[in-house]
């Protein structure tokens, strides 16, 4: 009866278990409606804005905003990795840091490049501290729990700031990019310096060499594009965060909609194992009074 006893604590366990991961579930869908909803409004802006700055790269000669698109040599450079605040997202987190740890290591620490680390998330700065190398310059833990454009601006402006004062010769970020409820793609992206759009091909770019030429700038353009071009950095980032925000209540509610079924297979498991341990015990006690009768009448 012990083994009844167990299995009987151990199907309940299960079922207490399950139904967490179904409430989880839950939560994660009703986050993921509002954060799918914010990111698909936010992306072609960002996206369009990141275009433009790229094709205005070659006519901004002479001007301050070139600042923006200064390649210099590398020597120290900002890693900003982007993860949740808490676990049970399945690899949500650590696709991240590995693909962080292979990314640095591959550009930077091979060519002895100094990095530093902006983390965003307590298991970004929880993953980075486990290789006790790495420098952690600042972290921030609070954004995600209400994640705000506002908020995300402060971050912004002092990664901008460190980039003109020359701390840093470079700023790249590691984020996961929203697909879908079940699909994201880890990212390396760089943010600083601002990269020029990819030449096309020759006719590609003659038909196109018009709009991209033919701007006319009022009040003047010098003063337009270091608004626009402050402005898209900041847009930018801001869908790095909501673009894992959205990733990462996909991947929850995934990864608990999996929890939920396996639970369901294991109940469904420990059934069978307690009533084969119970059919046991029954014939095994059925078998002792045929046989003790048979003793008797013997």
């Amino acid at each position: 009866m012990a083994n009844l006893k167990e299995v009987r604590i151990r199907i309940g366990s299960v079922k207490s278990t399950q139904q967490i991961t179904k409430a989880m579930k839950v939560v994660s869908a009703a986050k993921l409606r509002k954060a799918q909803q914010r990111i698909v409004q936010m992306r072609p802006y960002a996206e369009k804005l990141q275009y433009m700055l790229g094709q205005l790269a070659d006519s901004l000669d002479g001007s301050d905003a070139q600042k923006w698109y200064q390649v210099r040599t590398p020597k120290k450079v900002l890693v900003v990795v982007i993860t949740s605040d808490r676990g049970l997202a399945g690899g949500f987190n650590s696709a991240i840091i590995k693909e962080t740890t292979k990314q640095v290591r591959e550009k930077y620490k091979s060519n002895s490049i100094e990095v530093d680390f902006f983390t965003i998330g307590k298991k970004a700065k929880d993953g980075i501290k486990r290789d006790k190398t790495n420098n952690i310059f600042q972290s921030d833990d609070v954004i995600f729990s209400n994640l705000n454009y506002d908020d995300a601006n402060v971050i912004v402006n002092q990664i901008m700031e460190l980039f003109l004062k020359g701390t840093y010769d470079a700023v790249d970020v590691v984020y996961n990019k929203f697909k879908n409820a079940a699909i994201y793609f880890t990212t390396f992206e760089r943010f600083l310096p601002i990269a020029p759009a990819e030449k096309t091909d020759v006719k590609s770019s003659a038909s196109n060499s018009k709009m991209m030429t033919n701007y006319i700038f009022e009040p003047s353009k010098e003063e337009i594009l270091s608004q626009l071009i402050e402005m898209s950095l900041r847009t930018n980032f801001f869908r790095y965060l909501l673009d894992s925000n959205a990733a990462e209540h996909g991947a929850r509610m995934t990864a608990m909609d999996k929890a939920t079924d396996n639970a369901e297979e294991l109940i469904k498991a420990l059934k069978l194992q307690y009533n084969k341990e119970r059919q046991a015990v029954i014939t095994k006690e059925i078998l002792e009074i045929v046989g003790g009768a048979q003793a008797l009448n013997s």
